[in-house]
C-alpha cells in the first residue's frame, strides 16, 4: 500500500499528522527520527515533523538527508523546516520573541503547488522559539506573517512551512495537506475503514495460521474490536475469556458477558475477584496496583490457557495512545506518564507471541471499524473505562468499601448522563474516590466522610481532551443524588482539568 513516512522529532503533534492524513484516506507511518534508515518503495513522500529542540544545538536530533530520493517529495514542519534550512546552507536564529499561537497569512506565492487555493489573510499556528533567517540559495519564499518573513519555502521538491497546517486552528491547513498528497505526491486514497479490515483479516490469518489465540476481554471498544477482527480471521481459534476482577462497574460483568455471546464470540467468563481483591487490599501506589493486576491477569490467562492447550498467541487491544502513553510511541525521549497493563511485559511470563491488530490505530478509528464489523452501537458508544477498571479511580487503598462506595457513586453519575441525553456528549465519564475526607452535616449531626470527584472530558482520540461543560442544574442534581444515596459521601466535586496538563484518569 501507498504510504506517508513522517519522520518524528518528538513533537507534540506528530500523532495529529498521522491521523489528518488518514482522515484524507492516505496511509502513514510514523518513524522515529534515529531509527529513519531506509525508504521502501511504497513511500510516496515524507514529512519532517516539528519537535521541541533547536537546530542549533550539538545534540540536536537529526537524519541523513542522504537517504531521501529526490524523487520523493518533503514537507518539513516547524522544527522540520527549520532543520530542512539549516542543513542546506539556510540559517537558523533565536527568535527575538517566542512564536506561539495564531498568526495570519499576509503574504502566499501564488504559483506553489503547496500553497494552492489557500488565502491570503487566513489563520495559521505558530509554535516555535527559533526562526528561520535564511533560507537555502536556490529556495524561494511560499508563505509569510506580519511578524515572519520566511513562513514557508520550498526548491527542487522540498517544501517547508514554519507552521502548523495538522492543527484545526490552522485554516487551511487541510488544503495544504491535500496539496502535498495529491498535487505534489500523487499518492492515491487506499486507507479506508474496509481495506484496513481487509488486510488485517488477511495478515492474521497468514500470521497465525491454525494457531490458538487467547484474549482477554475487558468490556471496552478496543479489546472488543480486537476480538471481532480475531474471530473473522481465524473462528473458533480463538479463545476470549470476560473475567470478572472485582473492578467492574455495577452489573457489569454480566451485562456484558451476554452482549458477547450474542456477537458469537469464543468467550467463557471467568469470576477472579477474591483473586484481585486480596492481592489489592491496603495497596494504594498507583504504579503498583497497575502491575497487581497485571500479574494477576497474567496468573489467571496462564491457568486458563492450560485449560484450552497449545495456546501459541496472547491478542490484546492495545491501541496508539496505549503505546504513546506507556513508552512513547516513536522510541524518542518522551517521559513515561503511566503504564497500561496491556502494554508490554506480558509475553515473557506467559511464553507467548502477541498479536495486537489496533496497535497503530487511533481511538476514532476503532469505532469506525467496529461498526463495519457489526459490532453492536451499545459497545461502541461504551466510555473508555481503563482496564485496571475502578482501582485507580480509587485515590489511596484499596478495600471491599472503597469499591462498593465508588461504584454506587459511579452508577449515579453514568446513568445521570444517560437519562438526561448527555451520555453520548461526552467522550469520557467517570467517578473517582479521593484519599481525603471532609467535614459535613447531615441532619443535625456532625460527619467526616469520603469526597468524590466527577469527571468528564470531550475528545476525539483521548491524546487531548477538554472538560464537559456539563450544565449546572444537572451537576446540582447528581451531587445531591449520591450524596443522599450512597452512605460514607458528604461532598462531590467536579474535575474542570484539562489534558494536557491533566490526564483523563486521576492515576
Amino acid at each position: 500500500m501507498e504510504k506517508i513516512v513522517i519522520i518524528d522529532f518528538g513533537s507534540q503533534y506528530t500523532q495529529l499528522i498521522a491521523r489528518r492524513i488518514r482522515e484524507l484516506n492516505v496511509y502513514s507511518e510514523i518513524i522515529p527520527c534515529h531509527k529513519f534508515s531506509v525508504i521502501d518503495p511504497d513511500v510516496k513522500g515524507v514529512i519532517l515533523s516539528g519537535g521541541p529542540c533547536s537546530v542549533r544545538d550539538i545534540e540536536s536530533p537529526s537524519i541523513d538527508f542522504s537517504i531521501l530520493s529526490k524523487k520523493i517529495p518533503i514537507l518539513g514542519l516547524c522544527y522540520g523546516a527549520q532543520l530542512i534550512a539549516y542543513k542546506n546552507g539556510g540559517e537558523v536564529v533565536k527568535s527575538k520573541n517566542r512564536e506561539y499561537g495564531r498568526a495570519n497569512l499576509s503574504y502566499i506565492f501564488g504559483s506553489s503547488l503547496l500553497m494552492n487555493g489557500v488565502k491570503e489573510g487566513s489563520q495559521v499556528w505558530m509554535s516555535h522559539g527559533d526562526t528561520i533567517f535564511k533560507i537555502p540559495k536556490e529556495a524561494k519564499i511560499i508563505s509569510s506573517t506580519h511578524d515572519v518573513e520566511i513562513a514557508g519555502f520550498s526548491y527542487e521538491n522540498i517544501y517547508a512551512l514554519q507552521f502548523h497546517p495538522e492543527v484545526y486552528h490552522t485554516e487551511d491547513g487541510f488544503k495544504i495537506l491535500e496539496n502535498f498528497l495529491f498535487s505534489i505526491c500523487f499518492i492515491s486514497k487506499e486507507w479506508t475503514v474496509d481495506s484496513f479490515i481487509n488486510d488485517t483479516i488477511s495478515n492474521l490469518r497468514e500470521k497465525i495460521g491454525q494457531d490458538k489465540v487467547i484474549l482477554g476481554l475487558s468490556g471496552g471498544v478496543d479489546s472488543t474490536v480486537s476480538a471481532a477482527l480475531l474471530s473473522r480471521a481465524i473462528g473458533d481459534n480463538l479463545f476470549c475469556f470476560f473475567i470478572n476482577n472485582g473492578l467492574l462497574r455495577k452489573g457489569e460483568f454480566n451485562e456484558v458477558l451476554e452482549s458477547y455471546k450474542s456477537m458469537g464470540l469464543n468467550i467463557q467468563g471467568v469470576d477472579a475477584e477474591e483473586d484481585f481483591i486480596n492481592s489489592l487490599n491496603g495497596v494504594s501506589d498507583p504504579e503498583r496496583k497497575r502491575k497487581i493486576i497485571g500479574s494477576k491477569f497474567i496468573e489467571i490467562f496462564e491457568r486458563e490457557s492450560k485449560k484450552i492447550g497449545n495456546i501459541k498467541w496472547l491478542g490484546q487491544g492495545t491501541v496508539y495512545p496505549d503505546v504513546i502513553e506507556s513508552i512513547s510511541a516513536t522510541g524518542g525521549p518522551s517521559a513515561t506518564i503511566k503504564s497500561h497493563h496491556n502494554v508490554g511485559g506480558l509475553p515473557d511470563k506467559m511464553n507467548l507471541k502477541v498479536i495486537e491488530p489496533l496497535r497503530k490505530i487511533f481511538k476514532d478509528e476503532v469505532r469506525k471499524i467496529g461498526s463495519s464489523l457489526g459490532v453492536k452501537k451499545e459497545i461502541l458508544q461504551r466510555h473508555p473505562f481503563p482496564g485496571p477498571g475502578l482501582a485507580i479511580r480509587i485515590i489511596g487503598e484499596i478495600n471491599k468499601k472503597s469499591i462498593n462506595i465508588l461504584r454506587e457513586v459511579d452508577y449515579i453519575f453514568i446513568n445521570g448522563l444517560k437519562e438526561n441525553g448527555l451520555y453520548d456528549k461526552v467522550w469520557q465519564a467517570g467517578s473517582m474516590l479521593l484519599s481525603v475526607r471532609s467535614v459535613g452535616v447531615m441532619g443535625d449531626e456532625r460527619t467526616y466522610e469520603n469526597v468524590v470527584a466527577l469527571r468528564a472530558v470531550t475528545s476525539t482520540d483521548g491524546m487531548t481532551a477538554d472538560w464537559a461543560h456539563l450544565p449546572n442544574d444537572f451537576l446540582s442534581k447528581i451531587s445531591s443524588e449520591i450524596i443522599n444515596k450512597v452512605s460514607g459521601v458528604n461532598r462531590v466535586v467536579y474535575d474542570i482539568s484539562s489534558k494536557p496538563p491533566a490526564t483523563i484518569e486521576w492515576e
